[in-house]
């Protein structure tokens, strides 16, 4: 079992598609090891996405993950990194397969519903900026 950060984000939250995100979440065999209710301030939120700190779209990114409650979960199966992502589709709405979480619920690139980690180490360290208790070995 591998382990990957997903967050259902403000707009989702607002649109009340949490459950149904996690319905999709469940239905899709992953394990959900830990979940909770945050809203991200805004010094949580430039350490948690320091990594685009220096591109252009830093400052909105902030503004909107700290606008409203955010879910943050640790995810569980096989492969979770690249499931995750295949579930979560592409950070375009527009472009996201049918069916994907973000062509169901996102609006644009921005305001897309869920974030995903993007390879094992990165969900390693964004789980533990989270969730530092969980030990994922």
């Amino acid at each position: 079992m591998n382990s990957t950060l997903a967050i259902i984000k403000p707009d989702a939250f607002k649109a009340n598609y949490t459950g149904k995100i996690i319905d999709i979440i469940l239905k899709n065999e992953f394990f959900i090891k830990a979940m909770k209710l945050v809203k991200l301030s805004e010094i949580e939120a430039k350490g948690f996405y320091q990594v685009h700190r220096e591109k252009p779209f830093f400052n909105d990114l902030i503004k909107f993950m700290t606008s409203g409650p955010s879910i943050v979960m640790v995810l569980e199966k096989e492969n979770a990194v690249e499931e995750w992502r295949a579930l979560m589709g592409e950070t375009d709405p527009k472009k996201a397969k049918e069916g994907t979480i973000r062509a169901l619920y996102g609006h644009d690139i921005e305001k897309n519903a869920v974030h995903g980690s993007d390879s094992n180490e990165n969900a390693h360290n964004e789980i533990a900026y989270f969730f530092p208790q969980i030990d994922l070995l």
